[in-house]
């Protein structure tokens, strides 16, 4: 089952099933746009990993680490499939990141790699958008990566087993492919990052851990109309825009 949070007609919030073309709901079904498609949960935080394809750190010039690198995005960051994203003003250089997100099902610490699957949720699409002027200047990148509308996440929570071991993860820019991997690339696993993250801070139900992009990162433009999809999950569509 694929389940997605939207706003129906009467202005209740739901969470259904995606069909695709339409979301449903009890015995009631609605075409997409007779509804507010929202984030796939409400995350306390979103825990991103930096440099978790060694494809990508070629292309950034950076070492392959050692330890997953860690950073967080804040719940302002949150936008939803469909929306509009405002990019911060006056700055030359924001970029795309296409990612798998896995959502977390319940409150946990302290887990260990081989109970990983016991609490997640899910899985669901992530871009990270990153202000690289400023991320460039700070060891925090809270102006990098926190702005509001920095994580576009969904359009849904897809069951774990709609994710094969080798999903193909894929971004495309007005209908160019920029982006173009598998999971299976990831130098530090689902398992394993959540071991690592876990051994330092309590994982709440709806939290996302945002699994890091591979290489083919560019810069967003006005106007931009972005597709990130995952194999198996869905594609979450967005649009930029520079005021």
């Amino acid at each position: 089952m694929r389940r997605v949070r939207f706003r129906d007609p009467a202005g209740m919030v739901r969470t259904g099933e995606w069909h695709g073309d339409s979301v449903s709901f009890a015995d009631a079904t609605y075409d997409l746009d007779e509804v507010d498609v929202l984030a796939p949960s409400e995350p306390s935080k979103i825990i991103c990993i930096g440099i978790n394809y060694a494809d990508h750190a070629e292309e950034t010039g950076i070492a392959v680490p050692d330890r997953p690198m860690l950073f967080l995005k804040t719940p302002n960051t949150v936008a939803a499939h469909g929306d509009t994203i405002t990019l911060p003003e006056g700055k030359e250089q924001v970029d795309w990141e296409a990612e798998l997100g896995v959502v977390i099902g319940e409150q946990c610490r302290n887990v260990d790699a081989e109970d990983a699957e016991s609490v997640i949720d899910g899985y669901t699409v992530v871009c990270d958008i990153s202000n690289r002027d400023d991320q460039r200047e700070e060891q925090n990148w809270v102006r990098g990566k926190a702005f509001d509308g920095a994580a576009p996440i969904g359009p849904v929570v897809a069951d774990p087993e709609h994710l094969s071991d080798d999903a193909a993860v894929s971004l495309r820019v007005n209908g160019e492919t920029k982006q173009s991997s598998d999971i299976s690339q990831l130098i530090f696993s689902v398992p394993e990052l959540i071991e690592e993250i876990s051994s330092y801070m309590t994982l709440e139900p709806g939290d996302v851990i945002s699994t890091g992009t591979p290489s083919g990162v560019g810069g967003l433009e006005d106007g931009d109309e972005v597709e990130v999809e995952v194999e198996g999950v869905e594609t979450l569509q967005f649009t930029a825009r520079r005021d």
